[in-house]
């Protein structure tokens, strides 16, 4: 509301009508319908799992069966891994590695707010370095347009090859990652965090890990099937948002005839349960909705560009790097959004660094990081905020907790970024 009485001249009445009618554009846009419903419907596929055996069936499997999960040190491994390998969309890393996770940290007394932040650190971080995902089509594009105006030569998939080589933060963010899982360490807020008691054994765990791997399989499957169908065959250019969508619907109908025909959940306990999950994220959906909108009102003040003018001619070209990093990271912390700060900078920062004779490709690098930074850390990212959901973790904890971490892995980044701009 304060940036919308900005945006109207400090008129209160202007204010009110731009702000209904900022909630009702959004409320217009598909993608943000179907992220909303996302959210709601991961409430309703975390809540089956549970009620179903899913979850005790796992910390079974795992840790009597094939005792893979023995200690503090190997609850969050897990977690860790999936983040890695799962890097076709960040909402789907940090649900999948959410869910992995939540059992282990209670059997082990890890706070939710520590598996948030393995979450959070690793879905960005691998979907800005392998970016065979929306991230890339989003890269390519950009990059394409600095090609087109003549601002340097070649093929955009060289230039974002070689500025992945330069995102200092996401390597750091996941080195930072690993040590603070397999040391557990604990820093500042993090040691304060609250614990969750263990779930109570709803089913017989030896056998109902089907009844966890299925949806998870499930989920994966389906987002790289749907990323390539709304891509029309080509993954780089599917619909994130459509592809979620799409893909918790089918979960949920495949969960129903599976969880039924084994006999885990009547079909009324099933949907009684689903619509108790959906009802349990509709405050995520809202923060989700409020983060959209402000995203919008840094747009209309166009906050980026104002930032960016603080940027010159005067500066030393081999500082360019690492002040472009901070400065997509101010802008990506302001507004919530790595992408949104990618479009901002890009055509910022190349013409920046042609200007001043500093290298393309550690600046594009450095837009990246600063991004994915920024992104990291902000109250208002989506990515935050399905991280923390998918954790069971409160978004707030969840931000103060993983500030120290993501403060230390952008020191370093720092530090490299100038390094590499003196190199040259």
């Amino acid at each position: 509301m304060v940036g919308e009485i900005i945006i109207a001249d400090f008129h209160p009445l202007e204010a009110l009508f731009l702000a209904s009618e900022r909630f009702g554009t959004l409320l217009r846009e598909g993608w943000v319908l179907k992220t909303l419903a996302f959210a709601v419907m991961v409430g309703s596929v975390m809540f089956l799992i549970e009620r179903s055996g899913g979850v005790s069936g796992l910390v079974h499997e795992l840790s009597v069966k094939r005792p893979l999960v023995r200690s503090r040190r190997g609850a969050l491994i897990p977690s860790f891994i999936a983040g890695l390998v799962i890097f076709i969309e960040s909402s789907i890393t940090s649900l999948v590695a959410g869910a992995i996770g939540r059992p282990f940290c209670d059997r082990y007394g890890i706070s939710r707010a520590k598996l948030a932040f393995v979450c959070d650190s690793t879905s960005a971080p691998v979907c800005s370095i392998i970016t065979l995902n929306g991230w890339g089509a989003l890269l390519l594009g950009l990059i394409g347009g600095q090609i087109a105006a003549g601002l340097i030569v070649g093929e955009s998939a060289v230039w974002l090859v070689e500025s992945i080589a330069f995102n200092f933060y996401a390597y750091v963010a996941l080195a930072v990652t690993f040590i603070a899982v397999w040391y557990d360490i604990d820093l500042g807020p993090m040691r304060h965090a609250r614990i969750h008691e263990p779930s109570p054994q709803t089913a017989d765990p030896d056998g109902a890990i089907g009844f966890f791997l299925w949806p998870i399989v499930w989920m994966i499957a389906g987002v790289i099937g749907f990323m390539f169908l709304t891509g029309e065959g080509n993954i780089v250019k599917g619909s994130g948002s459509s592809s979620i969508f799409y893909t918790l619907l089918l979960t949920l109908a495949l969960m129903w005839v599976y969880y039924h025909s084994k006999g885990a959940m009547k079909t009324a306990e099933f949907f009684r349960t689903a619509f108790e999950g959906a009802k349990s994220m509709v405050p995520i959906a809202s923060i989700l909705l409020f983060a959209f909108a402000i995203g919008g009102v840094c747009s209309d003040m166009e906050v980026g560009q104002y930032l960016a003018s603080f940027v010159g001619d005067y500066l030393p070209s081999q500082y360019l790097a690492a002040a472009i990093f901070l400065l997509s990271a101010v802008i990506a912390f302001a507004t919530g959004t790595s992408w949104g700060t990618f479009s901002i900078m890009l055509p910022i920062a190349v013409p920046l660094a042609v200007a001043l004779g500093a290298p393309p490709a550690l600046v594009m690098g450095a837009v990246i990081s600063g991004g994915v930074f920024g992104d990291h850390c902000s109250p208002i990212s989506d990515t935050t905020i399905i991280s923390a959901m998918a954790s069971g973790c409160d978004v707030i904890e969840h931000t103060k907790t993983q500030l120290p971490y993501a403060l230390i892995s952008a020191l370093i980044a720092f530090i490299l970024f100038v390094g590499a701009g003196v190199l040259g």
